[in-house]
């Protein structure tokens, strides 16, 4: 019980800034829109070109963003397949998109603080870059061909700084350059920005939850499903295999892939649907439900997971 109040007492926070959100399209009348082009535009690159140009680079530590996006990537295209058989509209990109990768940020950083060394805190916070540059490339293709030829959705995607953020990043660590000493201390500042106007983006999604569909119950099951059965579950299937045949990774690497995959949805896809205009409030919703799941999820898979 000490893990659940403990883990508990980590997330609550990002209630708060779940409500401030609500308030704050609800009574102050702010704009989402410009929330998700700062995320998008301006933070989310300032964060990838920060970890990117700060880890230690080997094989290992490749090996999680990579493998993360790959299976990101092969997942979401065969969830659109499959889900273009139930959905006519464009509710079928969304789905693929969404439940193909997780709250890596939000929540997984402090799960990782929870139960991680120092060390391997970094490690984590690296693969989550797989998170971001999914939803900022492949996941942003996929939810934007609900609304625009492919020709378009690749344009769109070229336009995003993340991507060219990530690029650099990865030239100039493999080059020895390091962000100086003074800056260290603005680049924890840019993650806690993005952590707390993510959770906010969830909240004023929800301003207009009373006067449209967006409770969907067939919509919300699919992606609970897929992200707290299907996403584990692959994750434990490579560990026994590696662990039994492979013998590439170690325990503390098992434990990083174990935590990356049981995270909620990603506040981020908010984000990526307000932009896009592809049913953001139904994927409020079904963000802000994965997330209170994840409260009593988490600890329990965790218990398992340990024993």
């Amino acid at each position: 019980m000490s893990i659940f109040f403990t883990l508990l007492a980590k997330i609550i926070p990002l209630y708060f800034s779940v409500f401030l959100g609500f308030i704050s399209t609800y009574l102050l009348k702010c704009d989402k829109e410009t929330i998700a082009k700062i995320l998008l535009y301006i933070l989310a690159p300032l964060i990838v070109f920060n970890a990117t140009i700060s880890v230690k680079l080997d094989l290992q530590v490749l090996f999680l963003p990579i493998s993360f996006f790959i299976f990101s990537t092969i997942l979401a295209f065969v969830l659109l397949f499959l889900f273009k058989k139930i959905y006519s509209d464009n509710t079928a990109n969304l789905l693929a998109f969404s439940t193909s990768t997780g709250n890596t940020g939000n929540i997984g950083i402090p799960l990782a603080i929870l139960f991680l060394e120092p060390k391997l805190v970094d490690i984590f916070i690296f693969s989550i870059l797989a998170s971001i540059l999914y939803q900022n490339s492949i996941g942003y293709y996929i939810t934007a061909k609900g609304n625009f030829s492919a020709k378009e959705s690749i344009k769109k995607v070229l336009k995003l700084p993340v991507i060219y953020a990530f690029i650099l990043g990865i030239i100039l660590n493999l080059n020895g350059i390091k962000i100086p000493d003074m800056l260290f201390s603005y680049s924890e500042f840019l993650k806690g920005a993005y952590a707390i106007l993510g959770m906010m983006l969830i909240g004023m999604g929800m301003e207009k939850f009373r006067s449209s569909n967006s409770f969907d119950i067939k919509f919300i099951s699919f992606t609970l499903i897929i992200k707290f059965i299907l996403w584990p579950l692959a994750t434990l299937i490579f560990i026994y295999f590696d662990k039994n045949f492979i013998h590439f990774l170690n325990n503390d690497f098992y434990m990083i892939m174990f935590l990356f995959s049981i995270v909620p949805l990603a506040g981020n896809t908010v984000t990526v649907a307000t932009i896009l205009n592809v049913k953001p409030e139904k994927m409020s919703m079904a963000v802000f439900v994965s997330t209170i799941v994840s409260l009593f999820y988490i600890p329990l898979v965790l218990y398992l997971y340990m024993n």
